[in-house]
């Protein structure tokens, strides 16, 4: 039995500097701690993730053998500088490639909105109802909230406790949101700000399915967020 505790005990560290590791992932790729900069110290992540330090230390451990951060003693642990990605070029920059984006997120992110459903955490609740909130102060300022819009549909990915979404989501990075990089002479006459509002009535949408741990509407609303995205961008 001690060797059976003993083991549930591992596992559940394992998960909770998972759950670290991802979420300091996730702001790197992301360009929130950027290459130079010093990671949080240890005594905020404790506090910002409410585990322990030794679970700590195993996070930064698998972020430094993942080549993201490095420690130097004494000092502090830094954000490396990132090369870019060999293996997954995407070019998002016609309405053709815009549509064809949609699509692939339509087979990815349905299945990763119902398992998020199942699956959050009240914590990353919380991050979702963050990101959304300041995707309508985007809105209200005209900013084009592609960082906020990101951010949701990263987290998304991050509940599901599947860090092949994670990651698969992190490699889509800006692309994952193309409506800003379409070419001027592509985008006709979409009014992005509108495009925008629509988007994030639709977010509410997901975002209260998810609350509600219910992945079937979850799945349904996502469905309709990303099928009504492609089809408002080309204009049918």
């Amino acid at each position: 039995m001690p060797i059976e505790n003993g083991t549930l005990v591992r596992r559940r560290s394992n998960n909770l500097a998972q759950g670290v590791v991802d979420t300091l992932t996730q702001r790197i790729l992301l360009g929130q701690l950027k290459p130079g900069e010093k990671l949080p110290s240890e005594s905020t992540i404790v506090l910002e993730h409410g585990v322990s330090r030794t679970v700590v230390r195993e996070a930064i451990s698998k972020l430094q053998a993942s080549g993201l951060v490095e420690t130097r003693h004494g000092i502090g642990t830094f954000v490396l500088a990132q090369h870019a990605q060999q293996g997954l070029r995407l070019h998002v920059d016609t309405v053709a490639s815009v549509r064809n984006m949609l699509e692939l997120r339509l087979g990815l992110e349905v299945q990763a909105v119902a398992l998020a459903a199942l699956r959050r955490s009240e914590e990353q609740l919380a991050r979702m109802r963050e990101a959304l909130d300041d995707y309508q102060a985007s809105l209200a300022n005209n900013d084009s909230c592609v960082e906020e819009d990101q951010r949701f549909h990263q987290l998304i990915a991050e509940a599901t406790g599947n860090t092949f979404f994670t990651e698969i989501m992190l490699h889509l990075g800006s692309a994952m949101i193309p409506r800003t990089q379409v070419k001027g002479a592509e985008r006709g006459g979409a009014d992005f700000a509108k495009l925008g509002q629509l988007a994030n009535l639709e977010h509410e949408a997901i975002f209260n399915a998810i609350k509600r741990q219910d992945p079937d509407a979850a799945r349904a609303a996502m469905v309709l967020h990303l099928t009504n995205s492609r089809d408002r961008f080309s204009g049918e």
